[in-house]
């Protein structure tokens, strides 16, 4: 048994991009790419075991009790997605690893329904890997401590959260320990985890948003200037007001809110910031709900960059009775084992993608609020910026 020991070992946006994908253009492709912002050094051989703990992936199946979790707890699946998941293998020679000069080239590629799966196990099995072969271990004591003091000061300001930590977690264990103090520890604030296997087995509510990548694969498909409108119209037309939340910051917030319509205004419940300045954003976005005649009191703003429980506490306050304030802290929790152990900044973003087997590869690009977030190459990305008058 391999590092990833179940298929619900992932996050929920896998699954609910997935379904979106196989519902409306299940004959798409698409090009994942890892990418270590750091541009960090990997010991020799790395890659050989990665593509061990790859090939392992392909012997994971549905159990009859993850099945049954799935169908109580995300109604917002159908039994069409859930018998794909049942039959589901993940396919190793979809993915290619090199290690050149010590860096990690990964790249996923296949029809887009399915070469989605293969993210945030990926980047949660290089997390762990790259810590075991570096030799560092978490020093338990200040690890439980850590996360039982954050789940009681969360839980003493009153800040509604989720655990978003799989993608850079320092390892399964550590994410399996610190879901279970924070259920212990932060009573109503822990909202739930995005970490659907997580929630399975600590029961707990499944949370999530949509991703970048759905909105880069419309930038592409349908042009950079339509992109927000059009993901948004068919993530409606998918989940029906289900999984209300919409991301912000693919080709830049103030992109977006030009895009936010008041049917969009109306039917999401909110919106998500990842990128920026969190202040200037409550700022934007409520005076974007008031232009469209929407009391922003009746809708919320999901937290999710770099977070920790200091940083949630200044942004809810701020917030204040203006606009409801939710939190997802990923890395804070789930790495925070040792004082001088230092998480990875790593991420596998969508590069390419088309329609159809026979057509051209499209670029991806994704232009978030801040320089060192931009995906794509430096060509599309000065394309994007032109188109959208950035």
């Amino acid at each position: 048994m391999g590092i990833i020991k179940s298929i619900l070992d992932t996050d929920l946006y896998k699954f609910t991009t997935s379904y979106a994908y196989s519902k409306l253009f299940p004959r798409a492709f698409g090009e994942f790419e890892f990418v270590d912002r750091s541009n960090g050094d990997y010991p020799e051989g790395f890659d050989i075991l990665l593509r061990k703990e790859i090939e392992s992936m392909s012997a994971l199946t549905l159990t009859q009790g993850e099945e049954d979790f799935i169908k109580r707890q995300m109604p917002y699946l159908p039994p069409t997605y859930i018998d794909f998941l049942k039959g589901f293998r993940f396919d190793p020679s979809e993915v290619d690893v090199r290690l050149e000069n010590r860096k990690l080239h990964i790249r996923a590629t296949g029809l887009l329904y399915r070469v989605t799966l293969w993210e945030t196990p990926i980047l949660a099995t290089v997390s762990e890997l790259f810590f075991r072969e570096m030799g560092k271990y978490p020093d338990r004591e200040y690890m439980e401590d850590a996360a039982i003091d954050k789940a009681m000061r969360m839980k003493e300001h009153d800040i509604t959260f989720s655990l978003f930590g799989m993608r850079r977690r320092f390892s399964f264990e550590v994410e399996d320990k610190v879901t279970e103090l924070l259920k212990k520890h932060a009573g109503r604030s822990l909202y739930g985890t995005s970490n659907v296997y997580m929630a399975y087995k600590h029961n707990l509510s499944v949370s999530g948003t949509h991703p970048h990548e759905w909105v880069q694969f419309h930038g592409s498909i349908y042009g950079y200037k339509m992109a927000n409108y059009i993901s948004m119209e068919d993530w409606i037309n998918v989940f029906d007001g289900d999984l209300g939340t919409v991301l912000t910051d693919t080709y830049t917030t103030d992109v977006f809110l030009r895009n936010f319509s008041k049917k969009h205004a109306a039917l999401f419940t909110s919106l998500r910031h990842d990128s920026g300045d969190p202040f200037i954003f409550i700022d934007k976005v409520v005076r974007r709900y008031e232009e469209l005649r929407i009391n922003p009191r009746m809708k919320y703003l999901v937290f999710s960059d770099s977070l920790n429980v200091d940083k949630a506490i200044d942004i809810k306050n701020y917030c204040g009775d203006r606009i409801g304030s939710t939190f997802g802290i990923g890395t804070n929790l789930t790495n925070d084992v040792s004082e001088n152990i230092k998480s990875m900044n790593i991420v596998m973003k969508l590069f390419r993608c088309k329609m159809t087997a026979k057509e051209e590869w499209q670029e991806c690009v994704k232009l978030s609020d801040v320089e060192g977030k931009h995906t794509g190459s430096d060509r599309e990305i000065e394309l994007v910026k032109q188109t959208l008058g950035l």
